[in-house]
């Protein structure tokens, strides 16, 4: 069963807490605070999912989004944002994300989430 999630956010207090409630849950979790981070550890690591935020000072979401799938083309992706653009919303399930979450969202609905898309 895959059981690695990454958890890509530029805030601290959001990366800690979703690092929290996954290990709890018995997952593997990876931290990163930007596009290179998180890259260096997809390619490393080979998380089974990435808890993506699209806003992310030197490359956006969208980047990172491209740039994981070229890496892996069958990594789960589920998008968490502050700023729910419709266009950008599209641009990422074309580009292969499951779902995404508006912030604030709750927790539990991202754990459903996160067993669901994990376990398929």
């Amino acid at each position: 069963m895959g059981n690695k999630i990454l958890i890509v956010d530029d805030q601290y207090g959001i990366r800690i807490l979703l690092n929290e409630v996954f290990q709890r849950e018995g997952y593997v979790t990876y931290q990163a605070a930007n596009g290179m981070q998180a890259l260096e550890i997809a390619r490393k690591h080979h998380p089974d999912l990435v808890l993506l935020d699209m806003k992310i000072p030197g490359m956006d979401g969208i980047e990172i989004l491209k740039r994981l799938k070229e890496i892996d083309p069958d990594i789960k992706v589920i998008i968490m944002t502050a700023y729910g653009k419709l266009d950008m919303i599209q641009e990422t399930k074309e580009l292969g994300a499951l779902m995404h979450f508006a912030k604030p969202f709750d927790i539990d609905d991202l754990r459903v989430a996160v067993k669901k898309y994990i376990t398929a």
